[in-house]
């Protein structure tokens, strides 16, 4: 099953229960192993989820006060090869699948947009702060992601973003004007179209948060992913997933076209 990377799907998660359950056996709480690791009880409860990557030191040091014998060191191979959180995994499988991709975003260029100053920019941004080496591999994982505009056969793509999204600095002026810039190429591909939300809409469907539209070859069937500050799900029931799709109808309907769109683009990278 290819994701796009090196890693196995999944890998995060099996780390984490690999992780836990040595830790269970050698009866080591967690405040003990993240003081043990330099790590905090949050952060190493992180890992265990498979939501953070662990370091290098980390898995070394984990290996040893657990007593796994390399079991840890083993695995974590995999894990440091995906560039991906586990909760990310899933999605990217569908991604890989899917026949059509749609994505509305409010506050920051789409990871399949960036280009990787910016993505650089993003990973530096998170909180609690990433590894270095986990940054590195998740701006490789992340641009790997892009392969999906040249897949054959091609895929149908879009985006709506709003305008905000193109003025953010994140990363500084230069990092944004590289990016619109290869928004712009992007955008020009005859199979993936790019609108922007202006500012001044008095009405507007997407006030519920940015979402991901998917639809599977297999059996045409659709899917809806949705990532907050809570967690991160998939829809795939009805009425609930027509619902989003036909909100993303009305989303593209009050945008720009993707003609004026790129002018809009093409002005704001001028003034940067």
């Amino acid at each position: 099953m290819n994701i796009g990377t090196n890693g196995t799907p999944g890998a995060a998660k099996a780390f984490g229960r690999l992780l836990r359950f040595h830790r269970q056996r050698a009866k080591v709480s967690l405040e003990l192993l993240g003081e043990h690791t330099a790590y905090s009880k949050s952060q190493v409860a992180m890992i265990e989820r498979g939501e953070r990557k662990p370091s290098a030191r980390f898995v070394e040091v984990a290996d040893e006060v657990l007593g796994a014998q390399g079991a840890l060191l083993e695995v974590a191979k995999e894990v440091t090869a995906s560039g991906v959180a586990a909760w990310l995994e899933d999605y990217l499988v569908a991604e890989a699948q899917a026949v059509s991709v749609h994505k509305y975003e409010n506050h920051v260029i789409p990871g399949l947009l960036q280009t990787e100053a910016y993505a650089r920019a993003v990973f530096q941004c998170t909180n609690p702060p990433l590894d270095d080496e986990v940054i590195e591999a998740s701006i490789t994982a992340r641009l790997a992601r892009q392969g999906l505009f040249r897949r054959k056969p091609l895929p149908l793509i879009s985006f709506v973003l709003e305008k905000a999204v193109l003025t953010r600095p994140i990363g500084g002026r230069a990092a944004l004007k590289e990016n619109l810039l290869s928004i712009l190429e992007v955008g020009r591909l005859r199979h993936v179209s790019i609108q922007v939300m202006p500012e001044d809409r008095e009405t507007h469907a997407g006030l519920d948060g940015p979402f991901i539209l998917l639809e599977t070859a297999k059996h045409r069937s659709q899917l809806v992913y949705v990532e907050g500050q809570g967690g991160r799900y998939f829809l795939s029931e009805q009425p609930d997933v027509a619902d989003v799709f036909a909100r993303y109808g009305i989303l593209r309907a009050q945008a720009l076209s993707p003609e004026d769109s790129a002018e809009l683009i093409e002005q704001v990278a001028r003034e940067l």
